[in-house]
């Protein structure tokens, strides 16, 4: 795990993870240390620590298939106004618009799509990188 050094606007973190509990504890704790240290309040930083979970994941279980020689990588830039947080598998990707929207009565019994749904609802903006190996989520402070 490696973690990026700070400059005068923006804290900025990078964290190369496998599948230990431990991994994923502490870059999630130190970006929620870079969320406070912003001045973030406990509503934005509960928002970024259930999408990146979700993120984890849908990267750990989908992108990798909860293979162990496989990693995720995190990166964040978090400043005052803005924090940018990207999680990517090394899988070969997917297509969002493929997964179907779990709020359809239709789609009640079906268990994916949440986490995606969960990723919108509580950041920004949430974007899929082609191939769709990597979401890239926004979280704008209110003022």
């Amino acid at each position: 795990m490696t973690d990026g050094a700070t400059d005068h606007r923006a804290l900025r973190g990078r964290f190369i993870l496998g599948m230990r509990r431990e991994e994923i504890d502490e870059a999630q704790g130190r970006l929620l240390a870079a969320l406070n240290q912003c001045g973030y309040d406990h509503a934005s930083c509960f928002a970024v620590r259930t999408a990146v979970e979700e993120a984890l994941s849908n990267a750990i279980h989908h992108g990798n298939n909860n293979d162990p020689a496989k990693k995720v990588t995190i990166e964040y830039t978090a400043s005052a106004s803005t924090v940018v947080i990207a999680v990517e598998d090394e899988g070969r990707g997917f297509d969002p618009a493929s997964v179907p929207d779990p709020t359809r009565p239709e789609n009640v019994d079906i268990p994916s799509g949440r986490g995606i749904m969960l990723m919108r609802v509580y950041m920004t903006h949430v974007e899929f990188d082609p191939p769709g190996n990597c979401v890239r989520m926004t979280l704008r402070r209110r003022t």
